[in-house]
């Protein structure tokens, strides 16, 4: 025999294999990828089941940091007053 009948066989031979071990390869990945799937569409529906917690607890934290501006704006404006009388005083004098 020859190099050059033997070398297409051999070639013919591991071209097959590697074709075998693409489609195995092929056919874990998908399975891979549907077990993954499964497990976002899992996280996401927890997920989802805790929106209304965030919710909340964001609706809360608008209206305190609400309420501690109106805190802050009222305490300013007193000691605005405070400054402004003594300025005041201070004039007429």
């Amino acid at each position: 025999m020859n190099v050059a009948e033997v070398l297409p066989i051999i070639l013919y031979i591991l071209g097959s294999i590697l074709l075998v071990v693409l489609i195995v390869l092929g056919v874990k990945l998908i399975i891979t990828m549907n077990k993954i799937e499964d497990v976002v569409d899992d996280i996401n529906t927890k997920v989802k089941t805790l929106d209304g917690f965030f919710s909340v607890i964001d609706f809360t934290t608008d209206k305190l940091a609400m309420l501690s501006d109106k805190v802050v704006e009222t305490v300013a404006s007193f000691i605005k007053r405070l400054f402004k009388r003594k300025e005041s005083e201070k004039e007429d004098e």
